[in-house]
């Protein structure tokens, strides 16, 4: 990864010549090294040749789709990964998301615009790269996206990640359930019950607290959502 004011290498993923080369001109001009690729294949040999800071992803593409691409692309990095698509549907959203998908951008798109959500997912992933949680026995890496407590290493699925490291951020607040499915899932309840965030709940507390049936860390807050407990945590 970059450093915060060096330029990055960014993949762009995309077989619509004209599109790449506005890409192209648009990202070089902002100082970044751009790696083309035009196909799936193509794409994931350039993500371990070239470890991208950012993947920019069109979803419409001949042989592999883009949502495809994304599902085996994003277990193998965690950089972010913005979606581009002329698809507005919300499914469509939904689904690239739950995948893996740090942004959603539809086709057309104002270019100053495009250029500031870069600039903010380069911002985001470089300010989380080093970022560590630490609450008593548990530690959470967010560059690494580990967790360990009592030094062992628990395995979490993506989405447990991201929940759980998003109430680590706001240690202490209480969260309601529809901010969590919006921020974490970004989706809402009316597309998405709420039960999906008690549930993913239930089972971070199966593998972070030494008696889940009472939690130390995530604690429920009565007719609002959750909270994790923790006092002040350490970051860098």
């Amino acid at each position: 990864m970059a450093g915060h004011d060096e330029p990055a290498t960014i993949l762009v993923v995309d077989d619509d010549e004209t599109f790449m080369h506005l890409v192209t001109t648009l990202l070089e001009g902002e100082g970044h090294r751009v790696v083309p690729a035009s196909a799936g294949d193509a794409a994931l040999t350039a993500v371990l040749r070239n470890a991208p800071d950012l993947i920019i992803l069109d979803l419409e593409m001949p042989g592999m789709s883009g949502l495809e691409l994304l599902s085996r692309v994003r277990p193998r990095v965690t950089v972010p990964i913005m979606v581009v698509s002329g698809r507005e549907a919300e499914s469509e959203r939904v689904l690239a998301f739950d995948l893996g998908a740090d942004d959603y951008v539809v086709k057309p798109f104002l270019l100053r615009e495009f250029a500031a959500r870069v600039r903010s997912a380069l911002r985001r992933a470089r300010t989380v790269q080093d970022a560590v949680y630490s609450f008593d026995t548990v530690e959470i890496r967010l560059g690494a996206r580990e967790v360990t407590v009592d030094g062992q290493p628990v395995a979490l699925s993506r989405r447990e990640f991201d929940l759980l490291a998003y109430l680590a951020s706001r240690a202490g607040q209480a969260i309601p359930r529809e901010q969590l499915l919006r921020d974490v899932w970004h989706s809402s309840d009316e597309w998405q019950d709420t039960a999906t965030v008690t549930e993913h709940i239930r089972r971070i507390r199966l593998k972070i607290e030494r008696d889940p049936a009472h939690p130390r860390w995530i604690r429920g807050v009565r007719n609002v959502g959750y909270r994790l407990e923790t006092g002040s945590p350490n970051t860098p």
